[in-house]
Formats: C-alpha cells, structure tokens, sequence
C-alpha cells in the first residue's frame, strides 16, 4: 500500500496510508446509495401532494432535497473533519497535503472541481487521475493539494517493541499503563525526530504534555528524553510483556 509522509503541527512526519482507487469508488457508491435512500423517502412522504404546478416552480421539499444532493460532500466534509458517510464507512478522509486540517477554500476547489472530475467526464476523468497520480488525487485533489488517506497512521504499537526492556527492570512511571496507543505513537514519533534532528523543543512540550496527562511531574533524575523513553518502556511492560492479572 503506498503511503504519504505528513507534517504535524508539532513538526513531526505520520505515514499515511494513501486510499486506493477502489476504496474511493466504494465511498462513492455508498454516498449515492444514501442519495437514492432521501430520494425515496422523498417520493414517499410527497408523492400525494405532487401537482402539476411543481414543472413551473419548485417545492420546498424540491429545493431541501436538490440542496442536499448538490452540497452534501463539501457540507459534510466541513462539518465531519473530511469525511461524507462514504468515507466513514470506507475509513477515509480528505486530508491537505501541507499538513493541516484542509481548508475552506481547499474544499471548495475540490467541489468546484466536481464538475469536471464527476461532470464533464463522466466520472473517467477521477477515475483516471487517481489511477496515475503519485498520491492517487483526482483533479480536485490536485488543485486543492489535497488527497484521501485512510484514517489510521502506519504507526502501531507494534512498531513500539523496539524499546528494550530488561528482565530485571524497575518501572517508575506507572501511570504510563494509561495511555492510549495513539499517545505511544506521538511519543515514539518525537523522539524519532529528535534523533534525525536533536531538537529538543519538541521533546519537552510532549513531556509536559504526558505529564499533565497522567497528571505527574517528571522525576528529578531524568531529562524531558529519558522521561519519555521511560514512558515508552513502561507502558510496554506494563501492556505487552506482563500479564493482565498482574497490573
């Protein structure tokens, strides 16, 4: 699976696992899907009341439903961090590829766009710019500088067993056991780049924010990079290499 390398506002690269073709189409399916399903209940709850009158002008139930058909993906993905019921289903998401969240005006160039990856085309335009492009955009995504990942890093827990723990160690933050996987992963991410880069900036903010996390402060004897190495053998021993009855 190809992957992306993207900046994190703490100045760190995550791996993203880029969404493959068929993924995005699948998405797709499942966003008309959901058109078709408001489609009928629409034809359902007004078909009694349908009368000549709506070929000259439209009803309020006509204007919510093209509304809703015609802004459905820059609404939802606005209000859903990048992501339409399609892409939740499909775990996806749109993602800029400076970094941050995208923008307004990133998601407008892609609904803009629309028209020609999905309109003008026939939908063969997207489908054969995702196929060749290096980071599978369609042609919105390259306007936008934009992609679709999928909405997990590559980063796991474990890739976190390169932490050696002693048969004989001592853990000294126990609190460590209460961190979420994602928690590990910054950490071990922060101090990758400090090794590449010996910022230290960056190791210290993560320190303080692990210890107001577990609310703790960090032992005298250890530096902000020892503290989160610690943190790392820790949680491993408490998490991978004990066993549950005895935490």
């Amino acid at each position: 699976m190809q992957t992306i390398a993207i900046k994190t506002a703490q100045n760190i690269d995550i791996d993203y696992e880029v969404a493959g073709l068929g993924e995005r189409i699948l998405a797709r399916l499942i966003d008309y899907a959901l058109y078709l399903a408001v489609y009928l209940i629409y034809i359902w709850t007004n078909g009694s009341s349908y009368h000549p009158s709506v070929f000259y002008s439209f009803t309020l139930p006509q204007i919510l439903f093209l509304i809703f058909y015609g802004f459905y993906d820059i609404i939802t993905e606005l209000l859903f961090n990048g992501q339409s019921l399609g892409k939740y289903i499909m775990k996806i998401k749109v993602i800029s590829l400076d970094g941050g969240r995208p923008r307004l005006g990133q998601y407008l160039l892609r609904y803009i766009f629309r028209l020609i990856d999905f309109g003008l085309t026939l939908q063969i335009g997207a489908i054969i710019s995702v196929a060749v492009t290096e980071n599978k955009q369609r042609i919105g995504d390259i306007v936008a500088n934009t992609t679709l990942v999928r909405t997990k890093t590559r980063t796991s827990i474990d890739t976190l067993n390169f932490v050696h723990i002693e048969e004989d160690y001592q853990p000294v933050i126990p609190e460590a056991v209460m961190l979420a996987d994602s928690d590990i992963s910054l950490i071990h991410e922060v101090l990758n780049h400090f090794n590449k880069t010996a910022d230290v900036i960056f190791v210290d903010r993560m320190a303080e924010r692990i210890c107001k996390q577990l609310d703790i402060t960090i032992p005298p004897d250890l530096t902000s990079y020892k503290f989160l190495v610690a943190v790392l053998k820790d949680h491993n021993y408490y998490v991978l290499n004990v066993s549950p009855q005895l935490i």
